[in-house]
């Protein structure tokens, strides 16, 4: 990293005159993680949900737990190909920072009421509570620049770095937003994704794949013995991962399915009862799948680039075809027999007419109904686009019981 990576939007000078910013005790990006690992949006993601809804079990992810594991896998990822540890545990801890309640449904939800001021995305969300909305440092003019994190940890959390395009459902910055995103990528090749944005990605993959499924085996909604005995079963989750999470064909992500099935590795996961002992094993399939992962996209980026230290622009992160398949396939056993279970959906629809009705009810009643923070944002706002915009970020910082209760006092 160099002294570009490690320059802040808004030029901070020492907050405490006894301790001088520049006294060397901790690096800018060791900075940034802390701030992340602080900050109100960051624990407002302990009650929001990942799959399974927040607070419906203790042993379950949610979008903090989430974030912790993805930082850690990150962290080790990146630290064994040459990045710089913190700025890739930065990302991982920051990059969900912008998911609204209620999960991708919630997303969904705020995407569809929002289009007159850009649409909804939550990685775009993600960089706007970074540099806008998030509590921490002042710009001129008193204007919040967030949490100012550096511009190398901006562009690692820049999953997709660039904005909404006609067709596309993902982008990474609104409108509104361009001044600072232009800044964080100065010098960035158009459009690409530095390593450690690619390690950040990687990372949250794995841990969404592999833990989703453990999830789902100890709340009993998985079991993989009907997908080793039936080809309609094996053929129907395959064409739900090549419509929804691969570019591979169903008749090609059906021979990786039947070699990951036939992995002694997953075995024990038959019969899993609960017991200590099945949750010893159901532990092991996490771990070694997790490192299993990990290893083959390190070994395979450095086969290619070499051993490093490689970082930024120098590299991309390399993938085998064979392990993104297996991943997409555990990542579309979560989606068929978690997010797909009988009652899900009907859950899935209300949390969604939760969240238009809030943005429905606010837009009328701002600025009063707003909190301390958004209220000031939507009169200075300066026309319904930009109110609208305001709304939408009160609505999608609450957490899953904030929502919920929100809409209940609104709206009663």
């Amino acid at each position: 990293m160099n002294e570009h990576g490690a320059q802040r939007f808004v030029t901070e000078t020492a907050k405490d005159p006894l301790r001088p910013v520049d006294a060397g005790w901790r690096s800018p990006y060791q900075r940034d993680r802390a701030r992340v690992l602080h900050s109100a949006a960051f624990r407002r993601l302990a009650t929001k949900t990942q799959v399974h809804t927040a607070g419906s079990d203790d042993f379950v992810r949610t979008r903090l737990t989430h974030s912790l594991e993805v930082a850690q896998i990150a962290r080790e990822m990146g630290e064994r190909l040459g990045c710089d540890p913190d700025v890739v545990d930065t990302a991982g801890l920051a990059h969900d920072l912008g998911h609204p309640p209620f999960g991708h449904s919630g997303e969904d939800a705020l995407d569809g009421v929002s289009q007159a001021c850009g649409g909804f995305e939550g990685n775009a969300q993600t960089l706007r509570v970074l540099t806008r909305l998030e509590a921490k440092v002042l710009g001129a003019g008193g204007r919040s620049a967030g949490l100012n994190l550096t511009r190398a940890c901006l562009d690692a959390v820049s999953k997709y770095p660039w904005p909404r395009q006609p067709g596309q459902r993902k982008f990474g910055v609104y409108a509104d937003d361009a001044e600072v995103f232009g800044w964080l990528r100065d010098g960035a090749p158009d459009a690409r994704r530095c390593l450690e944005a690619q390690v950040m990605d990687w990372a949250d993959d794995v841990a969404y794949s592999v833990h989703d499924v453990e999830d789902g085996v100890f709340g009993g909604y998985v079991e993989l013995d009907p997908l080793r005995k039936d080809p309609d079963e094996r053929a129907g989750l395959c064409a739900d991962v090549a419509a929804t999470y691969s570019s591979e064909s169903a008749a090609d992500l059906e021979e990786v399915l039947v070699d990951l099935l036939a992995d002694p590795v997953l075995a024990p996961l038959s019969g899993y009862d609960g017991s200590h002992a099945a949750q010893v094993a159901l532990k092991r399939v996490t771990s070694v799948l997790t490192g299993r992962f990990v290893a083959a996209a390190v070994s395979a980026t450095q086969d290619e680039y070499g051993g490093g230290p490689l970082s930024r622009y120098a590299a991309d992160l390399l993938v085998p075809r064979q392990v993104r398949a297996q991943c997409a396939l555990l990542k579309g056993i979560a989606l068929r027999y978690v997010m797909r279970r009988r009652g899900a959906e009907s859950r899935r629809l209300h949390q969604q007419d939760v969240l238009r009705d809030l943005v429905s009810v606010l837009t009328m009643r701002a600025p009063d109904e707003l909190d301390a923070v958004f209220a000031p944002l939507w009169r200075a706002a300066p026309d319904d686009p930009a109110r609208l915009r305001v709304v939408v970020d009160q609505v999608a910082s609450l957490t899953d019981p904030a929502a919920t209760a929100w809409h209940r006092r609104l709206l009663r």
